[in-house]
């Protein structure tokens, strides 16, 4: 291979680079290319164009480093490559590959952007290039925040056109022609003549040219694939007949079995334990003491239940956590800190001049509060993981590949270069997998029977009550109303710090400073309230915490939605048609419009004890407004009808976009129904789902969705369905009742059929 064209291929830039990074970080650091990881291993004749399409004479693999965790990021990131790739995705070998900086995630961090989705300003969008580039700098290869396509949509339509590109100059070598007088087609470069080429005879070829990066990206009219009804899903059949393969149901070769019981008290010693009774069960092979991650004993045995049983039977002397023991604790603290009204940690909205308005006017007040919560998937945590003398291997579904593979070194004590680690396809994770306790536990077992692959899952209980759940809070709301309209909204909330909790276990450090998941949901709203003020308040660490689905808005979607729909009912308007006249955003605008046209809304009562609520929350950047209809029956309240309207500026795969906000809305509803964590002796109560319950089929209401077109750029899907649920469900049971909720879970307060 000549030397030249491995020096391109190996600094191939990924994507573009923003201008405005480097003024922040130098130039050099901004554009510095990053080398291709598919060159370490290519064989003879095999041709690695960029870091995600890999050709050989046996066929063609599509790089797909986003985590699959069900929501189609597999097929969608394929779709993505294939369309400018010219290929059909179900003929190529599609793979997450190794971890590595080249698969950066850029845009996870533009949500922390000082500024709201809303405001489209240069000076906004100069804010979010610079945190652009930060990923790249600290070789952030995450999936979450909604942020696989918008991240990925430039990065991989590139990569398949300087691909594609790069095929038609080998075979415009090969035939004596002119690169722009060939096209392609379904995994053929097509000559002059007609005549076809398959790129994998072109693969020995295009190895030794340097990649064609001057590329022009197909215009979505020319789309064969994306946009388009009906797309079918790269793994449906798998999934639809079973044959899907989990990091669970992962089976290697003289593989034994582990499983764990840690501290419940999560970051609580282990004092003492007596593992007499386990060593003498069934297929018990070996009972040994873990430190890593949360420290408990680990039992390793010819299967994975004979693991578990043993591993109930060990009894353990724990030391107490560093947090308090009850939930009743918690939740005084969290009131505690949102009383200290001189002393708040972040205040990112503060129009007009609210103080002077509550001096002045009738002061409405409200409390509200929300429940630790649990991601529950289906899968629980697990990991397979070898260790030899010269490396460690470990398979497992992962959100954070990079991060698990640089703690896995500094446990065995190898070298980065050293740890492989082989990305699992996920079943369900709503942020569980976005966390690695389960990882550190399974490395160390294996250190202890070098050699022999060690599969490590956590019982249901396990995963449940060493989940890092959602963080409770409590807000505090305060508003006047004058002439039938909302004047003033004072929204103060109280929580932990959930991103410095869950960056520290990655990190090691220790993150100070405001947290703005505390407020995100709340402050950033498209709306013209004329005095309009959100308060974060950080409070004392309670129970370890993490990321969950749709993060802070989660939360502050139904604190801020539920206030304002308290406030618009005591200015005597339209719950509708107050919200249009507040909303200052012409697509956040039209999706209420929208869903308006779509319930046909005419008020929120609609008689003989049924009601309807409306609600609306920009998340992730995708308004979206639900309006739920509910029946007050003799039983409890049913859901009967449910429309969901999102703007996320270009659909790829309407079906599947489908399915995400209904299953948001799904999963949502649970949760604001049926589910919470409560703590008695620094645990969770709740261990498995019959104390956590799901929305039940006979439960769920017929739902209508409507996906709009109209903001720009593109769009994550995955989490902006969530938010709206549970203060629009909570508005119809007002319209229905006359009782107004303002404590998850519902079911606390109102009964439900």
């Amino acid at each position: 291979m000549p030397s030249v064209g491995k020096i391109a291929r190996r600094t191939f830039l990924i994507g573009s680079a923003a201008i405005a990074g480097g003024v922040a970080f130098g130039a050099y650091l901004v554009n510095r290319p990053i080398p291709n990881p598919l060159l370490d291993d290519l064989g003879e004749g095999e041709a690695a164009i960029t870091p995600f399409v890999k050709i050989t004479s046996d066929g063609v693999t599509l790089i797909t480093p986003r985590a699959d965790k069900g929501q189609g990021s597999y097929s969608i990131q394929a779709y993505l490559i294939a369309e400018e790739l010219d290929i059909d995705p179900n003929e190529t070998t599609r793979t997450p590959g190794l971890p590595d900086q080249a698969y950066y995630n850029s845009e996870v961090a533009t949500e922390g952007s000082p500024l709201p989705a809303y405001d489209e300003s240069a000076a906004a969008e100069t804010i979010r290039s610079v945190l652009r580039v930060v990923p790249k700098l600290f070789s952030v290869q995450i999936t979450g925040g909604s942020s696989t396509v918008p991240d990925m949509y430039e990065k991989l339509r590139n990569a398949g056109a300087v691909a594609r590109e790069t095929l038609k100059e080998a075979a415009a070598q090969r035939l004596g022609v002119a690169r722009a007088d060939l096209s392609t087609q379904d995994g053929h470069v097509i000559a002059p003549d007609g005549a076809k080429i398959a790129y994998t005879d072109l693969a020995a070829d295009a190895a030794g040219i340097a990649p064609i990066t001057d590329v022009t990206l197909r215009d979505p009219k020319e789309w064969r694939y994306l946009g388009k009804a009906g797309l079918p899903r790269t793994d449906m059949e798998a999934k639809c007949t079973g044959a899907e393969k989990y990091g669970i149901d992962l089976a290697l070769d003289g593989m034994l079995f582990a499983s764990i019981c840690a501290n419940p008290g999560i970051g609580g010693a282990l004092e003492s334990f007596d593992a007499s009774e386990a060593e003498t069960m069934p297929g018990v092979k070996r009972v040994l003491e873990v430190k890593a991650g949360n420290p408990g004993v680990a039992v390793i045995a010819t299967n994975t239940w004979y693991a578990m049983q043993a591993a109930n039977a060990v009894v353990c002397n724990w030391g107490a956590p560093n947090y308090p023991a009850t939930s009743a604790e918690m939740f005084d603290l969290l009131e505690a800190a949102v009383d200290t009204k001189d002393a708040y940690d972040l205040r990112q909205r503060n129009d007009g001049d609210v103080e002077a308005a509550l001096s002045e006017g009738e002061v409405f007040e409200a409390q509200y509060r929300i429940p630790f919560l649990a991601h529950a998937p289906m899968e629980p945590m697990n990991a397979v993981v070898q260790v030899t003398d010269d490396r460690v291997d470990i398979w497992t579904g992962t959100q954070i590949p990079l991060f698990i593979r640089d703690r896995a070194a500094l446990i065995s004590g190898m070298d980065a270069e050293q740890v492989f680690v082989h990305v699992q396809p996920i079943g369900g994770s709503f942020g569980h997998k976005l966390e690695m306790t389960h990882v550190e536990q399974a490395v160390e077992i294996a250190m202890a029977e070098k050699g022999t692959p060690i599969k490590l899952t956590w019982s249901r209980e396990e995963d449940m009550t060493h989940d890092y759940p959602r963080p409770a809070s409590v807000m505090h709301g305060r508003g006047i109303v004058k002439d039938g309209r909302v004047d003033t909204v004072d929204i103060s909330v109280s929580q932990q710090a959930m991103a410095p909790s869950w960056f520290g276990r990655l990190t090691g450090m220790r993150i100070p400073g405001p947290d703005p998941t505390i407020t995100t949901g709340s402050w950033d709203q498209p709306f013209a309230i004329p005095n309009y003020r959100v308060t974060g308040y950080r409070a004392p660490d309670l129970a370890p915490v993490s990321s969950w689905r749709s993060v802070g808005a989660s939360g502050n979607g139904f604190y801020h939605d539920t206030f304002l729909d308290e406030l618009i009912h005591k200015a005597g308007a339209d719950p509708l048609e107050e919200r249009l006249r507040l909303c200052m955003h012409a697509p956040s605008r039209k999706v209420l419009e929208t869903v308006g046209e779509m319930s046909g809304w005419d008020g929120p009562s609609l008689g003989d004890g049924r009601g309807r609520g409306v609600a609306f929350c920009l998340s992730f950047g995708v308004p979206t407004a639900q309006v739920i209809e509910v029946t007050n029956t003799e039983f409890g309240i049913r859901l009967d009808k449910a429309y969901i309207v999102a703007d996320v500026g270009r659909v790829l795969d309407p079906g599947n976009a489908e399915a995400q906000l209904f299953g948001g809305l799904i999963y949502a509803l649970s949760h604001a129904i049926n589910s919470e964590l409560t703590y008695e002796d620094y645990a969770p109560l709740q261990t498995n789902y019959h104390d956590y319950e799901g929305l039940r089929l006979y439960q769920t209401p017929e739902i209508e969705v409507k996906i709009l077109e109209n903001m720009p750029g593109i769009r994550g899907i995955g989490e902006p369905g969530v938010p709206p649920a549970a203060p629009a469900l909570g508005n119809a049971i007002f319209a229905a009742t006359g009782q107004r909720l303002r404590e998850m879970p519902f079911n606390k307060h109102i009964g439900f059929v």
